[in-house]
């Protein structure tokens, strides 16, 4: 039975760095936010749900109007599980009609598809470090920066919550945590075959 691993990680932690490290050893690694993209993007039915839920703005000239889209769930609270209600089913069904093995997902635990895989790797960074690089790559203010950071869980928290931790702080070595990764996902599975069979007896 092949074993699904979800990487996450907050807002500017690198998780997508450390994907492109993960692809560059012939990885497929399925990108939910891509895919969430797409689906808003070119799905008829979400498409109509979405308007009917935001309003007739959400689609300008048949294209997504992230600005309503964004502006609706930050109205009032509950807006966003609404949202999410809609997008977030589909991305989940994507990804399982992907066939891959590997996905990277910044909401794992608050969109709930940590149920999808066996295995969570959490990039983490310093909070400096990742405000910093929010704030170059998006050309956006530090208060922004921290705005977007204190809408999803904790470092720690998501930290807490996972397997393995990829630290990528600009200093320690990626690739060699990569390996000491594939170690672990080794020795997680000969654990899991172990007591699989131990369960049989």
């Amino acid at each position: 039975m092949e074993r699904k691993v979800a990487v996450t990680g907050g807002i500017g932690s690198g998780k997508s760095h450390v994907c492109k490290r993960l692809e560059a050893r012939g990885i497929d690694v399925f990108e939910c936010d891509a895919s969430a993209k797409r689906i808003m993007r070119e799905d008829l039915e979400i498409r109509r749900r979405l308007v009917e839920l935001v309003g007739d703005d959400a689609y300008v000239g048949g294209k997504l109007n992230k600005a309503a889209i964004a502006r609706f769930m930050m109205e009032r609270e509950g807006n966003v599980e609404k949202v999410n209600g809609i997008v977030h089913p589909a991305v989940a069904a994507d990804f399982i009609a992907s066939g891959k093995r590997w996905m990277e997902c910044a909401i794992l635990f608050e969109s709930g598809f940590q149920q999808y895989v066996d295995t969570v790797v959490c990039v983490t960074a310093p909070f400096e470090t990742r405000i910093r690089r929010v704030v170059e790559r998006d050309g956006i203010t530090r208060e922004k920066a921290m705005e977007w950071m204190e809408r999803q869980w904790p470092q720690e928290q998501v930290a807490r919550h996972s397997h393995f931790i990829i630290v990528n702080d600009g200093i320690e070595d990626i690739d060699r945590q990569i390996n000491r990764l594939f170690d672990f996902l080794e020795e997680r599975e000969k654990t899991i075959l172990t007591t699989i069979q131990q369960q049989g007896k």
